[in-house]
């Protein structure tokens, strides 16, 4: 009875001096339980950067594509043109100055301008080739007609009146048009498929990330279970570390993207706006909305990083239990 009494005794100190122990063991004041400088927290902050950045760019690129797509629709929307071809005895000229009194009285048509044979011929070189006699070629001719945006005309009822013309077509690109918002559809698709790859990538190496972290730090983690600290508790630590090195790195690898695209910005408006690049995307420069968007995926890449963290850690306790 004694021994027993004893023993009794000597449990609660026991006790005692083992949680004085984890106490001492716990990071005291404001220190994070994850260790805010490490070798893997270092290696997944250039991995989140290296993510950002490529995200990053390919979001750019969906918006410089938007953007041209709609500039080209509404380059080819504005315009539409009258072609006549030649026919055996008919006048050409008199059916072109026919169409041109046409076009000019419908409502809707701000412009008219007829192509004269020379620049009819020239449209042909790129395909045949420059020096060429093509007058004895049936060579159409073409009239460009600027459209009322506000104001567009009736092209059903033009078209009608145009079909009283022998060889006289009216062409409102309609075809090229939805052509033209078919590719950017695509192009769009695919770039806002690689960028959930490159989120999903990031979302992985997080996950791989926390978990290792907290395999380096169970000890503490067990100790803070000892002394009643809760589940919600720890991840929320966790999702602290992660959300601040979330931002950083997107911070980091998203401002490079961001310097990248004004540098190519500035570079093509340095050049005026020419060259094959510029005249096929249009203008290079992101814009406000662009770079409002970089900014998103930076905040984006640190939610990201803190929920995934904050789901690791949770999910990877109730199986420690």
């Amino acid at each position: 009875m004694a021994a027993q009494a004893e023993y009794d005794e000597e449990e609660p100190l026991a006790r005692t001096e083992a949680e004085a122990e984890a106490e001492d063991a716990l990071p005291r004041g404001e220190a994070s339980i994850v260790p805010a400088d490490s070798i893997s927290g270092r290696a997944l902050l250039a991995v989140i950067a290296i993510m950002t950045f490529l995200a990053a760019l390919t979001l750019g690129a969906v918006v410089l594509v938007r953007s041209a797509a709609g500039d080209w629709q509404a380059a080819v929307a504005r315009e539409v043109t009258i072609q006549i071809r030649p026919a055996d005895q008919r006048d050409v000229e008199a059916d072109v100055q026919r169409a041109m009194a046409i076009a000019q009285g419908t409502p809707g048509i701000a412009f008219a301008r007829p192509y004269s044979r020379q620049e009819s011929a020239a449209l042909l070189e790129p395909w045949l080739g420059s020096g060429l006699d093509l007058g004895e070629l049936p060579v159409p001719r073409i009239i460009v007609l600027k459209v009322d945006a506000a104001t567009p005309p009736d092209f059903a009822k033009l078209r009608q009146q145009l079909a009283e013309i022998p060889g006289a077509t009216l062409d409102d690109h309609r075809g090229h048009i939805g052509r033209m918002s078919a590719i950017a559809r695509s192009a769009v698709a695919a770039g806002l498929a690689v960028l959930a790859l490159v989120l999903a990538a990031a979302m992985m190496s997080v996950m791989f990330a926390t978990r290792g972290a907290m395999a380096a730090n169970r000890q503490i983690i067990e100790v803070l279970h000892i002394i009643g600290a809760k589940d919600g508790f720890i991840a929320a630590e966790f999702q602290r570390h992660f959300l601040l090195l979330g931002l950083k790195g997107g911070a980091l690898g998203g401002g490079i993207a961001m310097v990248l695209f004004a540098l190519v910005g500035m570079t093509s408006s340095w050049f005026g706006g020419s060259g094959e690049p510029v005249g096929l995307i249009g203008n290079l420069s992101l814009g406000a909305q662009g770079y409002g968007a970089m900014l998103g995926l930076i905040v984006l890449m640190g939610a990201v990083t803190a929920g995934v963290s904050r789901f690791t850690v949770t999910r990877t306790l109730k199986e420690m239990e």
